[in-house]
């Protein structure tokens, strides 16, 4: 199949509107499937969805300290890597909105979100010319599984951002490599072309100080993102060498380092490396057995962490993604090679014209940068403990592969419009006609399978909602009963701490009632030195067996105020 895919010239199906023309169907469709994916993200969220956590109320009560001036935290509070971007961009939002919320918090991760959507889709047409091809991966893209929605929305450190970054570097290093100096673009010297990047060598060089940027930036903020940070900076490498030893380069690694300077001063001033902590968090210090490593990341891992699966598990029938992705890797990879080794044609041989003319070597090479970053995430997920000890909920580890979506359709898109490539005769065969019959049928399953993913995580809203509305109870029954200092589970802690605003400070214990771990331990000190502090537990958890069994061996010791789904101890 790979020497037979037909390697359509850009644009060649989808002409180009001209400046001021009014957007074609594919255009309207596109649009509407943008405000899909958008609203269906603001419904969730206005619906108190994807459930939230302790983790994701850490990085808000670090915005609420931002928004007070109380601190300026490097990293998630409780450990020494991922930054805390996320917590300055929802520190504004609160200060605007005079106090902390969930929604506020989520609000800069929705915008992370629509702006991946529309790089991706930018993405895709720079790299296939095809507006109909970009209408589907914005439709694909505008779907949310259970695990998709919480990668993009939920404020809980390194994942609503990546997306966008990586979509980002990839569109800036296709955009620079295609307007090298001394490459004159394809439209140059027609009426209403453009003319070369030299003769804007300020934009050029805007360009390469925000690839640097970005590259550093999610060098501080999570390392998943490296792979596509490496195979989009070998593009730039690729074409852009000589340019490199200049004032691009230069700009490129000042402004690598500014955004990276969070990291690099913290490192420096504490002498400690953040790769040790990341390497530990992954699992390398845990034992997790080589079949269930590969069972978690190459079976489980692919349709969970890329929106196929139901919430929280995959059924069967939805485990199909994972004989695919190999397959369409390998297609994707040896499609891009073939297209790489060909010379490039020069202007005349690029079918776009236009401000989007992207020579056919540039767009091989990136389409081959994106499939191997995709390889070097899956591999590195795959060989990672986390990938055997907790594969559900790592299949988040994952979530860049959406980066290359556009890379790994492309030849399955192209087999299905068009077929193979005819024999000498002229004539397509059978086999064509097969090909085209089983990518089709492979879109339509993609498709499908993730429309069905998203059905069944829509279905879990109100559940949420209603979750969200007890916990809710629990802060203002707390408030109404003068509580101030509690004592409650990891889960239970800073979530409350978050919704009180702080009203109510929360230490972690275990369940047996020993101390546990305090992401913020300006609280345990808080709690400890209170006169009386209240215990907080779910219903029917340990927790609350422990404390109940201490009822009944000192009756009288606490007394129990419930409410449903929690039970409230406070001390006589």
């Amino acid at each position: 199949m790979t020497v037979g895919v037909r390697e359509q010239p850009r644009g060649a199906d989808s002409p180009r509107p001209r400046p001021g023309a009014r957007p074609g169907l594919v255009g309207w469709l596109t649009g509407l499937a943008v405000l899909a994916g958008v609203g269906y993200r603001l419904w969730l969220l206005l619906h108190a969805a994807p459930p939230t956590n302790s983790d994701e109320a850490t990085m808000g009560l670090a915005a609420l300290h931002i928004a007070r001036g109380e601190g300026f935290p490097v990293w998630f509070y409780g450990q020494q890597y991922m930054g805390a971007l996320e917590a300055y961009l929802a520190a504004p939002v609160f200060a605007l909105a005079g106090g902390p919320s969930l929604l506020g918090l989520r609000l800069p991760t929705l915008v992370l979100y629509a702006l991946f959507l529309l790089l991706a889709w930018r993405l895709t047409l720079r790299l296939t010319g095809d507006r109909w091809f970009g209408l589907l991966m914005v439709a694909l893209l505008a779907l949310g599984s259970d695990r998709i929605v919480k990668n993009q929305l939920i404020a809980g450190g390194g994942y609503p951002e990546m997306n966008a970054a990586g979509a980002a570097l990839a569109l800036l290093a296709v955009d620079l490599a295609t307007g090298r100096p001394g490459r004159r673009p394809a439209d140059a010297g027609r009426p209403g072309g453009r003319t070369a990047d030299t003769g804007r060598p300020g934009r050029r060089l805007a360009r390469w100080g925000a690839w640097g940027f970005l590259a550093g930036l999610m060098l501080w903020v999570d390392p998943l993102v490296l792979p596509y940070v490496a195979a989009t900076g070998a593009v730039l490498l690729g074409f852009c060498r000589r340019e490199l030893w200049g004032a691009a380069g230069a700009l490129l690694g000042a402004a690598a380092v500014l955004g990276a300077a969070p990291l690099l001063l913290h490192s420096l001033l504490t002498g400690r490396n953040p790769l040790h902590a990341v390497l530990a968090a992954s699992g390398a210090n845990a034992s997790a057995g080589w079949p269930d490593r590969l069972h978690g990341g190459l079976v489980l891992g692919p349709g969970l962490g890329m929106g196929f699966c139901a919430p929280g598990q995959c059924g069967t029938w939805q485990l199909w993604w994972a004989l695919a992705l190999p397959l369409l890797l390998a297609i994707a990879a040896a499609t891009a090679w073939r297209a790489l080794r060909i010379p490039d044609p020069g202007p005349a041989g690029s079918a776009a014209v236009g401000p989007d003319a992207v020579s056919p070597r540039v767009v091989a090479a990136a389409r081959l940068a994106l499939v191997l970053a995709a390889v070097a995430t899956l591999t590195a997920y795959a060989v990672s403990s986390s990938a055997g000890l907790t594969p559900v909920e790592s299949s988040r580890y994952l979530s860049c592969l959406l980066i290359s979506l556009p890379a790994l359709l492309w030849p399955v898109w192209t087999v299905a419009r068009h077929g193979l490539r005819p024999a000498a005769t002229g004539r397509r065969g059978v086999g064509s006609t097969l090909a085209r019959s089983v990518a089709v049928v492979l879109l339509a399953a993609t498709l499908g399978t993730a429309t069905h993913a998203t059905w069944r995580a829509a279905e879990t809203v109100p559940a949420t909602r209603a979750a969200e509305a007890r916990h809710t109870e629990l802060v203002n029954t707390l408030r109404q009963l003068g509580v101030r200092h509690v004592r409650a589970g990891y889960w239970t802690c800073n979530r409350l701490t978050f919704a009180s605003a702080e009203q109510v400070v929360c230490a972690v214990v275990d369940d047996t009632l020993r101390p546990g771990f305090d992401r913020y331990p300006a609280y345990r000190r808080e709690v400890d030195s209170a006169a009386a502090p209240a215990w907080v537990a779910p219903a029917g958890s340990p927790l609350a067996e422990v404390l109940d069994e201490r009822q009944r061996v000192t009756p009288g010791s606490l007394d129990l105020v419930t409410i449903e789904g929690w039970r409230i101890y406070l001390p006589r």
